[in-house]
């Protein structure tokens, strides 16, 4: 494995050249943000923080963060639109835009670099008023505790996480941020001392050290705060290729698992597809992906309810108008009647308030062998398309996010299956019905 890993490390290093130009970026940016705080009196500093503070950032794709810190006196609504004038006014030759975590903060792009201008307030440690406070402690958490083997080591991870497609903190990824992969070398050392100890993980295992108990399937605690679990904004799914990947590195170690697999996709299914697209008008991507993961959770549950069985579901969006809910069913069609399990016969005035309803209702009723007293009752809906055109229409306020109403009422589509799809859309898709790429190392 160490050879592996030595001649990954040497693509992931960012040359010089691309440092140099990274730098003049983030020194001018710098400048032009430190011109416009002297503006406002409740700015204390800037500092730069991310990756590229840290220096662990990837040649590819390495923000520049830049950290306003306010007086911890200042409301939150003050925090809010100061920092976006500073950041408007700052990069206005860059076409910015806002952009939301627990704040909103401003972001552009310089020659394909994103740069983050993100407010936080000044505090102590553990006095935190907002979730980005912590940032400016990890970075300099990180540059004191990370030796140079240790950065480029945090290289490799994200490289491994990003090809194998869970890396990434923002609600659409669900994945592993830069900042875990950092906290996770600093505790292991090294790439293949972590590699050997996620293989053999246990479920809700503690990395780092906390007197707090979380539940969630791993549990990585944050080095300057012991009650946060960095883990808790991981998928279940990421966070089980994570540890399958790992096996398999371990067990066969290859070149392979630092480029892209190929999907190996089941044709057969595209019909077993349930696909509702809209159109949304424009806002925030962290905003429009949370209604939508949030409307396929809910509506995941209303096909349930209805007999249908969902297998896995998904949503996309372009983030600029086009939206998609993709649900993979056993089948778009179901039986008429479904087994409807009442009281047991013990139970005297259940019972009988059981067989009574049903009797009129139903298509049939009779004792089971288990004691209860069973109907069989006549579905209202045995295709799912139907039934879904019917519920969006008639039962929105249950099944959509409030965000997302008024979009689902200028209008939608349901269908089955994959002709009206771009190829773009096709690819997302055709995840739901492919086999886990992370699975086929194992091959």
């Amino acid at each position: 494995m160490k050879q592996i890993i030595s001649k990954i490390s040497k693509t992931t290093i960012p040359s010089k050249i691309i440092q140099k130009s990274k730098k003049e970026i983030a020194d001018k940016v710098y400048k032009l943000v430190e011109k416009e705080i002297q503006k406002y009196s409740e700015v204390i500093e800037l500092e730069f923080g991310g990756s590229y503070a840290k220096d662990t950032w990837l040649s590819k794709d390495a923000d520049i963060d830049i950290f306003i810190k306010f007086k911890k006196s200042i409301s939150e609504e003050k925090l809010e639109s100061i920092s976006k004038k500073i950041g408007f006014e700052s990069l206005k030759k860059y076409s910015p835009y806002v952009r939301y975590s627990q704040h909103p903060y401003v972001e552009a792009k310089i020659k394909n670099t994103k740069i983050n201008i993100v407010p936080c307030y000044d505090v102590k440690i553990g006095e935190w008023k907002s979730a980005a406070d912590r940032s400016p402690f990890h970075t300099k958490f990180m540059k004191k505790s990370l030796t140079l083997k240790m950065r480029n080591e945090v290289r490799v991870l994200k490289t491994f996480l990003k090809i194998n497609g869970i890396y990434g903190a923002e609600i659409a990824k669900q994945g592993f941020s830069g900042y875990i992969s950092e906290v996770l070398i600093l505790e292991f050392g090294s790439f293949e001392n972590l590699i050997t100890s996620i293989s053999n993980i246990k479920e809700n295992q503690i990395i780092g050290k906390t007197s707090k108990s979380f539940d969630t399937s791993i549990v990585v605690i944050d080095p300057i705060d012991s009650n946060r679990n960095l883990a808790a904004a991981i998928s279940n799914e990421n966070i089980g290729k994570f540890i399958l990947i790992s096996r398999a590195l371990k067990e066969k170690p290859s070149l392979g698992f630092f480029k892209n697999k190929k999907q190996k996709i089941s044709n057969k299914f595209w019909n077993n597809l349930l696909i509702i697209k809209f159109e949304f008008k424009s806002r925030s991507p962290d905003i429009i992906w949370g209604q939508i993961k949030r409307a396929t959770s809910t509506l995941s549950t209303q096909l349930e309810l209805e007999g249908f069985t969902v297998l896995r579901s998904k949503s996309y969006t372009d983030q600029q108008k086009e939206a998609y809910l993709l649900f993979f069913l056993e089948s778009t069609k179901i039986n008429e009647t479904y087994q409807k399990k009442g009281p047991e016969f013990f139970r005297e005035d259940s019972t009988h308030s059981f067989i009574l309803k049903n009797l009129k209702n139903a298509e049939l009723v009779w004792i089971g062998n288990d004691r209860k007293i069973i109907s069989l009752e006549k579905r209202k809906y045995v295709d799912a398309v139907s039934f879904m055109k019917e519920f969006l229409e008639k039962s929105l306020q249950v099944g959509i996010p409030k965000g997302l109403q008024g979009d689902f009422k200028r209008g939608f589509k349901v269908f089955v299956g994959n002709k009206n799809l771009s190829k773009s859309i096709k690819e997302e898709a055709a995840e739901l019905i492919s086999v886990d790429g992370t699975l086929l190392h194992f091959n």
